[in-house]
């Protein structure tokens, strides 16, 4: 299932919104989203035994690490780091994210 459904589902909750197919293609809709009616349909089905407060409620939430503050002046400035040592630090952040949307998609489906 894309997140997008699913984002789609948690915006009319949120809203107080009946969250069926037509609402749903609605919301994809007027985000840019050529909507899947297959997709759609198992969305609304799979949701139909959900409590999705709980579900939410649930969810491991993954902030975004804070940013480094600014050194102050006169501190000497280290130096920056190596390729592989960014490279890395992506690598992780995305297993990161992956795991969370993996997380949250498996409240939905």
């Amino acid at each position: 299932m894309s997140m997008e459904y699913v984002h789609a589902a948690i915006l009319l909750h949120k809203a107080g919104k009946q969250i069926n197919e037509d609402s749903i293609n609605q919301v994809l809709t007027a985000a840019g989203i050529t909507a899947d009616p297959v997709r759609i349909k198992a969305l609304v089905a799979s949701l139909a035994e959900v409590n999705i407060d709980d579900a939410l409620k649930q969810a491991t939430v993954f902030a975004p690490a804070a940013a480094a503050p600014a050194p102050a002046q006169g501190a000497e400035a280290k130096p920056a780091a190596a390729p592989e040592d960014k490279k890395k630090k992506e690598e992780e952040e995305k297993k990161k994210e992956e795991a969370a949307i993996e997380g949250l998609g498996a409240l939905f489906g």
